[in-house]
């Protein structure tokens, strides 16, 4: 298998980036969501790539196989956001998760960001292990900061003190 490399998106992965996130969403755990619900991913330079904010795609054989976000919720905060990876890219042996988000938590030391927030479903409980493994505390819904863009599908919430 290629390397995977993490590069910041451009919008000619925007199909790509579909292609992972999609599947996974529906097929996988069943969620009903189109990309039409999820209108950050038609405009990601402009819902993620601004401010202290940023989005990353692993390419392995020039193909996107994972992604990641990194929202800018103002106040030295962000919200870590679509970190997606394709079932064949997955576990710790290949490392592309921890690649994507070695690479948003350098960006964000590099930005000044203090707390980075994340929601999640309960159904994803390998993020859930995946995130803890990464100091990363769970928090209740009403500890998250009012700027937090909580999605419907969100039932479990993170924070991680970023030093």
């Amino acid at each position: 298998m290629q390397e995977t490399l993490i590069a910041p998106y451009s919008d000619a992965d925007q199909q790509g980036v579909l292609d992972v996130i999609l599947p996974i969403q529906q097929r996988e755990f069943g969620i009903p969501i189109t990309a039409a619900d999820q209108p950050d991913l038609t405009d990601i330079p402009g819902f993620y790539q601004s401010g202290t904010g940023g989005f990353w795609v692993a390419r392995s054989n020039g193909r996107v196989v994972g992604t990641i976000g990194l929202k800018d919720i103002g106040a030295r905060q962000a919200a870590l956001r679509k970190m997606f990876v394709a079932a064949p890219f997955r576990g710790r042996e290949l490392g592309v998760a921890g690649k994507l988000l070695d690479m948003l938590l350098a960006h964000a030391r590099a930005e000044r960001v203090a707390e980075i927030f994340l929601g999640t479903t309960d159904k994803f409980l390998a993020a859930h292990r995946f995130y803890e493994r990464n100091n990363f505390k769970e928090l209740q819904k009403a500890e998250l900061p009012k700027t937090f863009p909580i999605m419907a599908v969100d039932s479990k919430f993170y924070a991680l003190h970023v030093s």
